[in-house]
C-alpha cells in the first residue's frame, strides 16, 4: 500500500518547528509527580493547546490515594487533575489516546533545562518521556482532523503515571470501555522500535512492627523489625524465577545504636509476565511474611497490588500492528516490535480488552536519567503516523483479527 492522493494532503500540513517549540515550551515547565503547582501549570498549558480540536475540554479530579509513611502509617497522597478531551462523542466508532503530563524530575532535581546535543539530538527533562509525545499527538490530531473525520475518540493525559497511575486507573477503565483500538504516546527507541508485550508491575510497602529494647541492657526483649525485613528483602529475592522478577527496593526504619528497632518498612516492586504468575507472586509474599512472622516473632502487615496487569498480545493487538506498522512503512518509517520489561497505562489499556499499541511517540532515550534525548525529526514523523492511523482506522477500521 502507499499514500493516497487524500492521505498526502491530510499529512501535508504537519511541520516540526511548532510541534518543537510546543516541546520546548512544555519540557521548561517542571511537573514532577509530586509537583502540584506545576502540574496544575501543565494541565492549564494542555487544556489551552486541546482546545484547537471540536471536542469538549475538562480537568478530572483524580481519585485518592493512600501511601505508607515513615511512621508505617496510611496517608493520602495529592495528585494532579487529569486532562480529558473528547471529540465526537456519539459517533459509533471511537478511539482512546492516551499519554501523560508528569515526569520523574521533581522540581528539586537538578535537571532542569533543556540542551542541544546536536542538530537532531534534544536533551531535556520529560522530552522524550513524554512532552514531546503529547505535542506530536496533538498535531497529528490536527491534521486528521482537516480530513472530514467521522471517528470520535477521546484523549486522556493523566498526571500520575510515573508513579503507576493510582488516582487516575479508574479513569482510563471509564474512558476505555468499547474502544476499537487505543494509541498511548510512550516513547519509541531511538531506532523506532515499539514495545510488544509488557509485564505486570505492583509496588508494596511491608509494615514490621517489633518490640524496642536495650540493646545492651537487655536485647533479648526486643524483637528487631530491622533485621525481619531484611529476611523478608532476601526471602522475596529469592523467589525471582522465569517471568517473575521481584525487586526489594528500600528499607525505612530503624532506631538508634543502642536501641533494637521496633519499626522498618520494607518497599518492593514485582513484575509478573502473565496473569499466573501475578497469582504465584501474591502466594510467594504471603509465605515469605508467615515465615518471617514466626521466625522473628513479628507482625507485618502488607499494602498494595498489581496495579498494572500483565499486558500479552492478542490476535486484535497483532491486527492493530499491522495497520501501524503499515502506516509507517507508507511514510518511510520502519518499525520493529519487541517485548519489554517496562509498564505503562497500555497496560490498564489492555485489561479492559482493547488493543493498545503503546509507543506511538517520540524516539528517544535514557529516559528517567538527566541523559534523556528526543531526536527532533521524529515530532513531524510521528505527528503523521498518528493523522495517518486515525484516517485509516476511519476509513477502513482496525482489521479482523
Amino acid at each position: 500500500m502507499s499514500l493516497t492522493g487524500e492521505e498526502q494532503d491530510i499529512l501535508a500540513p504537519v511541520e516540526r518547528a511548532p510541534i518543537l517549540s510546543r516541546t520546548l515550551e512544555w519540557a521548561s515547565i517542571n511537573s514532577g509527580t509530586g509537583n502540584l503547582d506545576g502540574l496544575a501549570a501543565m494541565a492549564g498549558y494542555l487544556a489551552d493547546a486541546f482546545a484547537q480540536l471540536p471536542g469538549e475540554v475538562r480537568l478530572v479530579e483524580p481519585a485518592p490515594v493512600e501511601k505508607v509513611d515513615a511512621q508505617g502509617q496510611l496517608r493520602e497522597v495529592g495528585h494532579g487533575r487529569h486532562l480529558v478531551v473528547s471529540v465526537r462523542p456519539q459517533a459509533a466508532r471511537r478511539v482512546i489516546l492516551t499519554g501523560h503530563m508528569d515526569t520523574v524530575y521533581s522540581r528539586e532535581h537538578p535537571f532542569q533545562r533543556c540542551e542541544w546535543l546536536g542538530e537532531d539530538t534534544l536533551n531535556g527533562p520529560g522530552t522524550a518521556d513524554m512532552k514531546g509525545g503529547l505535542a506530536l499527538m496533538l498535531a497529528g490530531l490536527a491534521a486528521y482532523e482537516a480530513s472530514g473525520p467521522t471517528l470520535g475518540y477521546d484523549v486522556l493525559i493523566n498526571s500520575d503515571e510515573e508513579t503507576g497511575s493510582l488516582s487516575s486507573a479508574a479513569l482510563i477503565a471509564e474512558l476505555a470501555q468499547g474502544k476499537l483500538a487505543a494509541l498511548t504516546y510512550e516513547p519509541a527507541l531511538p531506532d523506532g522500535s515499539m514495545a510488544r508485550a509488557r509485564p505486570g508491575s505492583g509496588n508494596y510497602a511491608a509494615v514490621v512492627t517489633g518490640r524496642s529494647a536495650h540493646a545492651g541492657r537487655n536485647p533479648q526483649d526486643g524483637r528487631n523489625a530491622l533485621v525481619a525485613a531484611s529476611d523478608l528483602a532476601m526471602r522475596l529475592a529469592a523467589g525471582v524465577r522465569e517471568g517473575l522478577t521481584i525487586n526489594p527496593a528500600r528499607i525505612e526504619g530503624g532506631a538508634p545504636n543502642n536501641t533494637v528497632p521496633d519499626l522498618a518498612i520494607l518497599h518492593f516492586n514485582l513484575r509478573p509476565r502473565t496473569p499466573e504468575q501475578a497469582e504465584a507472586a501474591r502466594a510467594l509474599i504471603d509465605n515469605a511474611v508467615a515465615e518471617v512472622s514466626a521466625a522473628h516473632d513479628v507482625q507485618v502487615h502488607v499494602h498494595g497490588h498489581v496495579s498494572r496487569p500483565p499486558k500479552p498480545i492478542t490476535p486484535r493487538t497483532e491486527a492493530l500492528f499491522g495497520l501501524v506498522s503499515q502506516a509507517a512503512a507508507d511514510l518511510d518509517q520502519p518499525m520493529r516490535w519487541q517485548d519489554t520489561g517496562g509498564v505503562c497505562d497500555g497496560n490498564n489499556i489492555a485489561a479492559c480488552g482493547v488493543p493498545v499499541l503503546d509507543t506511538m511517540g517520540a524516539l528517544g532515550g535514557s529516559i528517567h536519567s538527566p541523559q534523556e534525548f528526543l531526536i527532533a525529526h521524529s515530532l513531524d514523523a510521528r505527528a503523521r503516523l498518528t493523522a495517518l492511523v486515525m484516517h485509516r482506522i476511519d476509513r477502513h477500521g482496525v482489521p479482523a483479527a
